[in-house]
């Protein structure tokens, strides 16, 4: 009983940074206003030809698409007058991929928050007041881990992103159609990417504190009342 006690709470303390890093990406693949930033940004409009009101299109296009049933992101844009299809078909398999991961992430990020939320239950309706500080501990240790992976993660961007996104490309696909010529590699240049990610490790850092501190006021509080 002590050892699947002490599994269950290894499970629960690692379920956070799983849990903080997919719904910081859900959160960055579901925000279209980045798609906005990033187009004004690196002025797309000027490079691509394609005016803004175009433009516009295009987050809300792919914030359905993603959350769809559709297997590929089918989306025509105006530009002097015609009417065009934006993507070739090599592009579309690679947004395919894409979607493909980003629905594993909402995995992860639902089987993690399954896990957390039901390690909380069991130690509010198990042993309450001893459970509830090694929950708030085991919330703390979650959140330092989560820090400790965002620092990794922002020295390597800052390092050298271009080969570290390239990297993870070539491990994650498993063919080249991420760099097939189009308007694909225009709208989004490497810089876009570099944004995007530091929003999303921005978001990460932002709940593990949120909860990390949340945990430490609550055992402070406990201390407190102990002592009087």
């Amino acid at each position: 009983m002590k050892i699947a006690g002490i599994i269950a709470r290894l499970i629960f303390i690692l379920c956070f940074p799983i849990l903080f890093l997919s719904t910081s990406l859900a959160w960055g693949f579901n925000s279209t206003w980045i798609f906005n930033y990033g187009f004004q940004k690196y002025d797309v409009s000027n490079s691509t030809g394609i005016p803004k009101t175009e433009l516009d299109k295009i987050g809300g296009s792919w914030l359905y698409y993603i959350n769809s049933g559709d297997e590929y992101w089918h989306i025509s844009l105006t530009q002097n007058g015609q009417t065009f299809e934006l993507f070739t078909q090599e592009e579309q398999v690679h947004f395919r991929d894409v979607k493909q991961l980003i629905w594993l992430d909402y995995r992860f990020l639902i089987v993690s928050l399954v896990l957390v939320v039901a390690y909380i239950v069991a130690a509010i309706f198990w042993r309450r007041g001893k459970y509830l500080k090694s929950m708030a501990r085991s919330v703390i240790w979650g959140s330092g881990i989560t820090v400790l992976l965002i620092i990794i993660l922002g020295a390597a961007s800052f390092l050298d992103f271009d080969q570290l996104f390239l990297q993870l490309h070539h491990l994650i696909f498993t063919n080249q159609f991420w760099s097939a010529q189009g308007y694909m590699l225009m709208l989004f240049p490497g810089g876009f990417w570099f944004d995007a990610a530091l929003f999303c490790i921005g978001f990460m850092a932002g709940l593990a504190l949120i909860f990390g501190m949340a945990s430490w006021v609550y055992l402070k509080i406990q201390s407190q009342r102990n002592n009087d």
